[in-house]
C-alpha cells in the first residue's frame, strides 16, 4: 500500500447515507425503517413489562421499590423516576441529612432537563408526572435511535447503522428507553453531538453539550474526546495528510472549553443553592454508603475501591483486567473503522466512568452511551454474531427487568 493510500486511510471521511434503504426486496426511506425498528421494540419491551406487571399485581409479589399508586406508569417509574418527580412537581429541596449529619440520598443528584421537560408536558397536557415522564422517554429514545444510525452509517455503511440500531433497540437494558428516567434524552444528545463532531459541525456541540450536562453526569466525555481529535487533527495536518483550517481550530477551542465549564456546573449550582460546599459530591457518595461505607472521595480509585472490598487483590486485578480489555476493543481494526471520534468519545467516556463511578448495578445502564461500538463491521456484517447478540439481548430483557425491578435496582 502506498503513502497517499495509507493517508486517505487515515482521514475520517463522512459520508451522507443514502436516503432509502432496501429492506425485504422493496426500497424504504431511511428514517422509517429505523422507527419501525424502535416501534418493534417498544411493543415488545411494553409486552414483557405489561405482563410482568399484570402477573405482579395478581400473585401480590414483592416489588424492590415501594408501591405507591401503583399503575403501570408508576411500574415503569420505580426508583429514581420518584426523584424526577420530586423536582417536576416541587423543585429542589434544602440538603437533607440523618441524625450524624451525613448527607442522605437525595434529588440533587439528578440533573434538572429531564424533569423541567417532563414539567412542560405535565402543563401542555394535564398529565400526571409518571405518563408524562414515559412519553418523553419514548421520543427522545426514537430520537436517540435515529441519530445512532446515522453516525454509524455515515463511516461503516447503511447494514452497520441499522444494525447497531436494532442491538440498541433490542438490548438486555432497552426498557430505559421507555421508563421516566433521563437516559433516553441524554443517549439522543450525546449521539448528537458526536454527530456534530463527526461531520466537523463543532458549534453544534456547545449547545448539545451543554444539554447533555444538565441531563446526566457523563458530558465531560465530550471535551475531552474533542480535545483527542484536536490532537489528532493536528498531526496529521503536520504530515500533510488533511488539511486543519484555523476556524475549525477556533471551534473545537471554543467547544471544548464550554462543554468542559457545562460539565462542572452542576456542582457549583448546588453548592451556591444549598450553601453547602460540596453539596452534590456528598449527595453522589451517599448512594455508595452501602456497598463501601462512608468514604471520601478520589479520582480513579472507586472501581479498586469497589473490587478491593468485595474480592481484595484479585478483584483489583480484575479491574485492571477490564480496563486492558477495554483498551484493546478501542484498538481493534474494526472498531478504529468507526472514526477517530467515536473512538476518542468511547474512551473519554469509559475513562469518565473509572475515574468517577462506583461500579454496581447500575453500571450496564451507564455503558449505554458506548452503543456506536456496536456498529463495528465485524459484529454488523457477520450474520452470525449479529443474530447471537439480538436474541441475547431479547432474550436477556425480561431477565433483566425481572431481576432490577423484583430484587435489585433498574
Amino acid at each position: 500500500m502506498g503513502v497517499r493510500e495509507r493517508g486517505a486511510m487515515l482521514i475520517d471521511r463522512v459520508a451522507l447515507p443514502a436516503a432509502r434503504i432496501r429492506l425485504a426486496g422493496r426500497e424504504h426511506r431511511w428514517w422509517i425503517v429505523v422507527l419501525g425498528v424502535y416501534a418493534a421494540s417498544r411493543v415488545f419491551t411494553t409486552t414483557v413489562m405489561l405482563t410482568l406487571y399484570i402477573a405482579a399485581t395478581a400473585g401480590d409479589w414483592h416489588f424492590a421499590s415501594s408501591r405507591v399508586d401503583p399503575t403501570f406508569f408508576t411500574f415503569s417509574g420505580s426508583w429514581d423516576s420518584s426523584y424526577y418527580r420530586q423536582i417536576a412537581e416541587h423543585g429542589y429541596p434544602h440538603l437533607p441529612t440523618d441524625n450524624t449529619g451525613n448527607v442522605v440520598q437525595n434529588p440533587w443528584a439528578f440533573l434538572p432537563l429531564f424533569p423541567l421537560i417532563a414539567r412542560g408536558l405535565m402543563f401542555v397536557t394535564g398529565l400526571g408526572f409518571y405518563p408524562a415522564g414515559v412519553i418523553v422517554a419514548v421520543v427522545f429514545g426514537a430520537a436517540a435511535t435515529l441519530v445512532l444510525y446515522r453516525l454509524v452509517a455515515s463511516r461503516v455503511g447503511q447494514t452497520s447503522g441499522l444494525w447497531a440500531a436494532i442491538f440498541f433497540s433490542f438490548g438486555p437494558l432497552s426498557f430505559v428507553l421507555q421508563i421516566a428516567y433521563a437516559e433516553s434524552l441524554f443517549f439522543f444528545l450525546m449521539f448528537a453531538a458526536l454527530w456534530a463532531m463527526m461531520s466537523r459541525h463543532y458549534w453544534w456541540v456547545i449547545p448539545l453539550g451543554v444539554a447533555a450536562a444538565l441531563t446526566r453526569p457523563g458530558e465531560l466525555a465530550l471535551p475531552l474526546a474533542l480535545g483527542i481529535v484536536f490532537v489528532v487533527r493536528v498531526v496529521r495536518q503536520r504530515r500533510s495528510v488533511e488539511p486543519f483550517p484555523w476556524r475549525e481550530r477556533v471551534a473545537m477551542i471554543v467547544a471544548g472549553a464550554v462543554t468542559a465549564l457545562a460539565g462542572f456546573a452542576w456542582p457549583l449550582i448546588a453548592s451556591a443553592v444549598t450553601g453547602v460546599a460540596d453539596a452534590y459530591l456528598q449527595t453522589e457518595l451517599s448512594w455508595w454508603t452501602g456497598f463501601v461505607g462512608q468514604v471520601s472521595f478520589v479520582p480513579l480509585t472507586p472501581w479498586f475501591l469497589f473490587a478491593w472490598k468485595f474480592a481484595s487483590v484479585v478483584g483489583a486485578v480484575l479491574v485492571v483486567c477490564a480496563i486492558a480489555a477495554f483498551a484493546w476493543l478501542l484498538s481493534r481494526p474494526s472498531i478504529r473503522a468507526l472514526g477517530t471520534e467515536v473512538v476518542a468519545y468511547s474512551a473519554s467516556y469509559g475513562l469518565y466512568l473509572l475515574a468517577v463511578f462506583l461500579p454496581q448495578e447500575s453500571l450496564f445502564r451507564l455503558l449505554m452511551p458506548l452503543y456506536p461500538l456496536a456498529g463495528a463491521p465485524a459484529l454488523t456484517l457477520d450474520r452470525r454474531a449479529r443474530l447471537i447478540v439480538l436474541f441475547s439481548g431479547i432474550a436477556l430483557q425480561p431477565v433483566a427487568l425481572f431481576l432490577l425491578w423484583y430484587l435489585g435496582y433498574p
